[in-house]
């Protein structure tokens, strides 16, 4: 081919190659995400480190905030060469990652529990979550909210790590803007933590959350650490541990007494605005109904170790006279032979039971509290339908333990813990009072079970959560009354409170812990022997009523009833 014989190739103009025409477009797509990308990182790195950790913080003015920790990390990427500043910022991003889940896992134990996390001791309530979570959403349920957890702690570490990494490029891309803000915010930062300076009380501009947050913690695992040891030390010395059974509650011989624990029955129930003058009538009512039947009754506070959930802490802490708020001291107390009310009573020659209607299967801690017989969801015969997390409603837990041991014929003298769990989270469906005659074996509350507002539609408006607590205490509330009042003896000493405040979406943050005790008896005598006590006539303690730990009840009531202390074993 000669030269002559190449031709020129002229493109037309709707033919020219689009190379020109689509490089532009793409480069300005590329750019606009990765500005996105950066935007977004910068966004999660700043919300970790300024973010407050309780839920109701959690406002856009309490956003407001300067963090010293990114102040610090800016600086420090500034002065580092590049190997060490990569590696610093892969462990500045696992360790934020870390803080995150933290402060995500204390914003949740404070909506439950009403307290944070404790990274040491608080693991063991996984299998507790998911217990709760199986009796309510079902075993599929539980596996796709465990699968999802899991995939959102991996989530946080990595694209936290990402984040870290991507907003260390851009610091030293723009090296003298960054020092610039550097220079600029950080005698802002000082001047606003020495003044105190505040847009949301009380969360500080002057934000160090990041770093106390870990501070906190690392202080914690020490503590929580030598906690075993301490409880262990407390629960050795018991000054009733060696009294034998003929010197104990010598004041209550011959009456059948019950404790029962009303799930979530809290301060909150009497006196919050909204809840005080429904629960209050109902207890108002419930007291003339109780006179004419000719009870009295004497009522006040107790101080819970928990507030929201673990109730068997609180029953723990209430029967044994010790304070149990971790699963730890829990194990710690049923290994050991401490003397509970419960066993005092059997060792005095009552018959003991425990009726627990949402235990299924073995419980091994009954011969620790001294149970003789363990009335649980298998063997109380219930062929009705499950009510959200209760298994059964209160009334037919109450019909079934007066048929199988208050009517048996020729019995000696009882002692029962019963735990009503109707007004358990998420308190929806309800079941409804009717009469006792027709409670049979629970088949009857079949089409209750359908009735009301589904737990979805509840619990998207804490309004409808709020109402529906409250008719679950009063639903509660009145089964008992009306179980005394229809099936009650002279022998009867009937002792109620509840086991906890319930959770903050229906208390507020900041609550107490305290909750209603009341002591109802036919023979005037019993309510004699705790005059030196204080407390209110009535079923309905009054704001300025005596409040106790919950943990000083059982020495009080060993030594109101005529126990004498033996010596304080070791």
């Amino acid at each position: 081919m000669d030269r002559g014989s190449l031709k020129t190739v002229v493109w037309p103009k709707t033919a020219q190659p689009q190379a020109t025409a689509v490089g532009p477009p793409r480069r300005r797509r590329r750019a606009v995400a990765a500005a996105v990308t950066t935007g977004c990182a910068g966004l999660l790195v700043f919300l970790a480190l300024v973010a407050p950790q309780t839920v109701g913080q959690l406002t856009p003015a309490a956003l407001v905030r300067i963090p010293v920790e990114g102040l610090l990390g800016v600086a420090l990427v500034l002065v580092l060469p590049a190997r060490a500043r990569r590696v610093a910022a892969s462990i500045g991003g696992v360790v934020l990652g870390l803080l995150t889940i933290l402060k995500l896992l204390d914003m949740g134990f404070g909506v439950v529990l009403s307290r944070p996390f404790d990274p040491v001791l608080d693991w063991s309530l996984i299998g507790d979550a998911a217990s709760f979570l199986n009796g309510s959403i079902g075993r599929a349920g539980t596996i796709g909210v465990g699968i999802a957890a899991v995939g959102l702690v991996a989530g946080v570490l990595i694209v936290m790590t990402r984040s870290v990494l991507r907003l260390t490029r851009l610091v030293v891309r723009h090296r003298t803007a960054a020092i610039r803000a550097v220079a600029v915010l950080t005698p802002i930062w000082v001047a606003c933590a020495v003044l105190g300076a505040q847009i949301v009380t009380p969360v500080p501009i002057a934000a160090r959350s990041a770093a106390s947050l870990a501070y906190y913690k690392a202080r914690q695992v020490p503590v929580s650490l030598r906690d075993g040891q301490v409880f262990a030390s407390q629960a050795a010395v018991d000054p009733f541990g060696a009294t034998p059974g003929d010197k104990l509650l010598t004041g209550l011989r011959g009456k059948d007494v019950i404790f029962t624990f009303v799930e979530s029955y809290g301060r909150v129930a009497l006196e919050d605005p909204e809840f005080a003058p429904r629960v209050g009538a109902l207890l108002d009512d419930g007291n003339r109904r109780l006179n004419a039947a000719g009870y009295a009754s004497r009522s006040a506070f107790l101080t819970s170790p928990v507030a929201g959930g673990g109730s068997w802490l609180a029953h723990g802490t209430f029967l044994s006279g010790l304070w149990i708020d971790t699963i730890q001291r829990h194990h710690t107390l049923v290994s050991s032979d401490r003397l509970t009310l419960s066993s005092a009573f059997h060792r005095a020659n009552w018959r003991t039971v425990s009726v627990m209607p949402n235990t299924g299967g073995p419980w091994p801690e009954a011969k620790f509290y001294g149970y003789d017989q363990v009335y649980e969801f298998e063997n109380l015969g219930y062929r009705g339908p499950k009510f959200g997390w209760a298994t059964m409603p209160d009334q037919y837990t109450l019909s079934t333990f007066d048929r199988t041991e208050m009517a048996k014929p020729n019995r000696g003298p009882l002692l029962a813990e019963l735990v009503l769990v109707s007004s358990h989270m998420p308190w929806t469906p309800l079941p409804r009072m009717i009469n006792w005659a027709d409670v049979g074996d629970g088949s009857v509350y079949g089409p209750m079970a359908k009735e009301g507002d589904s737990e979805g539609v509840v619990w998207r408006d804490r309004a409808k959560v709020r109402a529906q607590y409250e008719r679950s205490i009063e639903y509660s509330l009145n089964s008992l009354i009306s179980y005394v009042e229809t099936h009650g003896s002279d022998n009867l000493v009937l002792v109620f409170l509840g086991d906890h405040q319930p959770a903050s979406i229906v208390t507020g943050e900041g609550a107490s812990r305290d909750v209603p005790i009341t002591i109802v008896a036919r023979d005037r005598a019993v309510l004699d022997q705790i005059s030196g006590w204080g407390w209110q006539d009535g079923l309905k303690p009054s704001p300025d009523a005596p409040v106790w730990p919950m943990d000083a009840f059982r020495d009080r009531f060993l030594t109101a009833f005529g126990s004498q202390p033996g010596h304080p074993t070791r």
